[in-house]
């Protein structure tokens, strides 16, 4: 391990060649910018680092309606013509703020093709328009619509996992509980960097709150666009790591889907995502934890520069193989 004194020896050569073009790009700061800008600003460097998309022979534009009336625009990337391929419903990360189906596509096409499973990727409403929970019921509602019309678009319900990173992480892994709650049965839960924890005071928060991609104002930033007021930090639909239920008790874990969990150790969230790990476990849930060595958060979208990225690709695309063939 590298000095401790010293976090950024910890990265890689090719990651701090990457920090060090974005620093000298100049660009203002997501969180200098109004959420519309810093949409734009994301949308347009999205692809700058990701690889090159994956031909698919399906790619559909669906609508998925919800409980209040509104249509999410989502896509789905199919790999093959057969019927009945099992489907990953994924939410895109970005601070519940900032991010689309378009950000991501590069990444879901790649999962879809590796793991020869249709995916199917949602625009859940975005803060500040859409205070949480309603990506919360996004996300929930987008999985009962998904098992509903699976047959219709030649899917197979019996085998649906959910995923996501970061933002769209703790989304999945909620989305994860509730299907629990439900009774409902899911081959996997595929967790990107997830933020599980209600206060970002770890120790990781403390040693990569600067210079490490995703920085402390930025989450204060995306944040305090996303929540409510602080009671909202203690709710398990946004901390499902520490958060309490309704009658206040720390929210249990246990028979919910198993977990494939992908870590960069240069991030914020490392520590957070390891307390979760160790929390499923605990509670009895087959868990297969990653960390990615000298990298940083958001690194699975860098694959033209980072070969980390290209590697977690593969291994969340066997785990969802793997899934899905003992499911």
């Amino acid at each position: 391990m590298s000095d401790h004194r010293n976090p950024r020896a910890r990265l890689t050569p090719a990651m701090r060649g990457v920090i060090d073009r974005m620093t000298r790009a100049g660009h203002p700061p997501l969180h200098a910018l109004s959420p519309a800008q810093a949409r734009q600003a994301y949308e347009l460097g999205a692809g700058v680092l990701d690889i090159r998309p994956h031909a698919l022979p399906r790619v559909q534009p669906l609508q998925i309606p919800t409980r209040d009336g509104a249509l999410l625009n989502a896509r789905l990337f199919v790999p093959g013509t057969e019927p009945g391929l099992p489907v990953l419903l994924y939410f895109h990360g970005g601070g519940f703020t900032i991010g689309s189906v378009a950000t991501h596509e590069p990444l879901c096409r790649a999962l879809a093709h590796q793991a020869h499973c249709a995916v199917l990727s949602v625009d859940y409403r975005l803060a500040p328009e859409a205070r949480f929970p309603t990506a919360v019921h996004d996300a929930w509602d987008s999985l009962q619509w998904l098992r509903a019309q699976a047959s219709d678009l030649r899917l197979d319900a019996r085998r649906i996992a959910v995923g996501g990173d970061s933002a769209g992480g703790t989304l999945a892994a909620v989305s994860a509980i509730a299907a629990r709650d439900a009774g409902q049965a899911l081959a996997l839960q595929l967790l990107f960097y997830p933020g599980c924890a209600g206060h970002q005071d770890s120790g990781s928060h403390r040693t990569y709150a600067h210079g490490f991609v995703l920085e402390q104002p930025h989450i204060d930033y995306f944040f305090g666009h996303y929540l409510r007021d602080a009671r909202d930090r203690d709710d398990w639909r946004f901390a499902p790591l520490d958060g309490r239920d309704e009658t206040g008790h720390l929210k249990e874990l246990d028979g919910v889907a198993p977990a494939w969990i992908g870590l960069a150790e240069c991030d914020p969230l490392t520590d957070e995502g390891i307390a979760y790990a160790d929390r499923l476990r605990l509670a009895g849930v087959p868990v297969d934890l990653e960390i990615y060595a000298g990298v940083v958060h958001g690194f699975i979208q860098f694959g033209r520069a980072i070969p980390e990225a290209l590697t977690a690709h593969q291994h969340a695309a066997r785990a969802l193989r793997h899934a899905f063939e003992s499911h």
